[in-house]
């Protein structure tokens, strides 16, 4: 019963994430810059509310966690929660057709699971796998579905249409069928929380980076976000998530100082 409505789900996803870039394309003109962001102006907006929430309390909260736990505890937990990813990826990687891709995701998830003791220890990494990140939103693109605008969520931050949807259906996985193989749920959803706090944390050195880099730090987390998206898409290895990167960083700190513009802290 479950298999069945999952596939409900997935099916309903394609069609909304189809409907709504169809929609969004038709209200684009061609050529222009703005194509990539026709909604700029209240991605900013929303930019900015999520920037304010991080700086208030997600990222204290991750200093703190930082702070407290110990280097090997925080690498055991993120080595964790990236196992349990994996096992959704190598789902995402099956259904694109890309059955080298599934079996390698899938060997990962075994090797750590059990030689690395739930997946505490990457041991699959030290071997030459590496990660292959993935999400029903790749896999919506791989299927021919456009991206359509680029869009900022609320709290969950860059995104577009078609991500936006597939981001539905990863909650759906993550929250209800994943999730519920808890039944404490204080148990889950103390869980969910330390997922939450984890991953900032492992943000936390990209933030500074942003903040030290960038002179205009929406479009550049935008252009990272596309760039890696498209590249996902393509089958690309985009394992390393890389930022663009400045031709000459001191002339970006130049111009900075040029426009008044100083380093967040």
């Amino acid at each position: 019963m479950k298999i069945v409505q999952f596939c409900r789900v997935l099916s309903i996803a394609a069609v909304m994430a189809m409907v709504m870039t169809m929609a969004g394309c038709a209200t684009r003109s061609t050529g222009q810059p703005s194509d990539i962001d026709p909604l700029e102006s209240s991605n900013r907006a929303i930019y900015n509310f999520n920037d304010t929430i991080d700086r208030a309390i997600l990222t204290p909260v991750a200093e703190a966690y930082r702070f407290i736990t110990p280097q090997p505890v925080r690498t055991c937990i993120n080595n964790i929660f990236l196992n349990l990813g994996d096992v959704w990826s190598g789902l995402n990687s099956f259904m694109q057709g890309r059955q080298e891709d599934a079996l390698n995701t899938m060997g990962r998830v075994l090797l750590n699971t059990t030689a690395g003791l739930g997946g505490c220890l990457d041991l699959a990494s030290t071997t030459g796998a590496k990660r292959i990140p993935n999400d029903f939103g790749v896999t919506l693109g791989v299927w021919g579905i456009g991206s359509g605008p680029y869009i900022v969520l609320p709290i969950i931050g860059s995104s577009s249409v078609r991500d936006g949807v597939g981001r539905g259906v990863d909650l759906y996985v993550g929250q209800v069928e994943f999730g519920g193989l808890i039944q404490n749920v204080n148990l889950r959803n103390s869980t969910y929380g330390l997922q939450v706090v984890e991953r900032r944390e492992a943000l936390l050195d990209v933030t500074e980076t942003v903040d030290r880099t960038a002179l205009d730090p929406y479009s550049f987390i935008r252009d990272a976000y596309l760039q890696r998206r498209k590249a996902q898409v393509r089958g690309e290895n985009a394992a390393a998530e890389k930022l663009p990167e400045y031709e000459d960083f001191e002339d970006a700190q130049a111009d900075k100082a040029a426009l008044g513009l100083t380093p967040k802290k």
